[in-house]
């Protein structure tokens, strides 16, 4: 087929009449779609590992405490390597006077995904504040972190969620109040760690 000028954005591949002329940059993007794409030459979706949690968990430390069963551990196969964390958690809070929910991720530099210091606060990833409601207790939520983190070893790293509470008690997998009914529930938690080429 001819090159007739018009605006289509047809790219070349190899052995095809396709736009013979088309730029050299997506000749070779066209190539490499026709050869087909090798997940070990592109670093990624080669060495990932997933951890999920399906039991309960409860807390009322108000120090950071790993949520048992809720780590994965992983080892690049290059120092030079990311590390793409991807954590999902269901969690809820019982409030006494007042209750809260929040999390951090440790293991590797992921320590440093955390808010700034402020006049007190907590450094957290994320974290609820409520005040003893009835509704809060029944409440079952879910958030989601997603860090990239550079570990720099080849070594392998665990990385472990870790929750805290305020005065009442921190829940994953389950609501405040946790009622026999079928208008309550129960979740399931994972963290996923996925190596990344530089």
């Amino acid at each position: 087929m001819p090159d007739t000028g018009a605006p289509w954005n047809i790219p070349y591949v190899a052995g095809t009449d396709l736009v013979r002329d088309w730029p050299t940059d997506s000749q070779e993007l066209a190539e490499a779609i026709a050869d087909g794409l090798d997940a070990a030459n592109i670093g990624i979706g080669t060495n990932v590992v997933q951890t999920v949690k399906k039991d309960t968990f409860s807390t009322s430390s108000t120090s950071f405490t790993d949520i048992t069963g809720l780590a994965v551990t992983i080892t690049p196969t290059s120092a030079t390597a990311k590390v793409l964390l991807i954590a999902q958690v269901a969690w809820g809070a019982t409030a006494a006077v007042s209750a809260g929910f929040g999390l951090q991720i440790t293991g590797g530099n992921a320590g440093n995904y955390i808010g700034d210091a402020g006049t007190g606060q907590s450094r957290v990833i994320f974290q609820s504040y409520a005040q003893a409601t009835y509704e809060f207790d029944r409440s079952l939520e879910s958030m989601v972190a997603v860090y990239l983190d550079s570990p720099a070893t080849t070594s392998a790293t665990t990385y472990q969620l870790q929750t805290k509470t305020g005065t009442g008690t921190a829940h994953v997998n389950r609501s405040g109040d946790d009622i026999a009914s079928s208008s309550f529930g129960r979740g399931a938690s994972s963290i996923t760690a996925i190596e990344v080429a530089a």
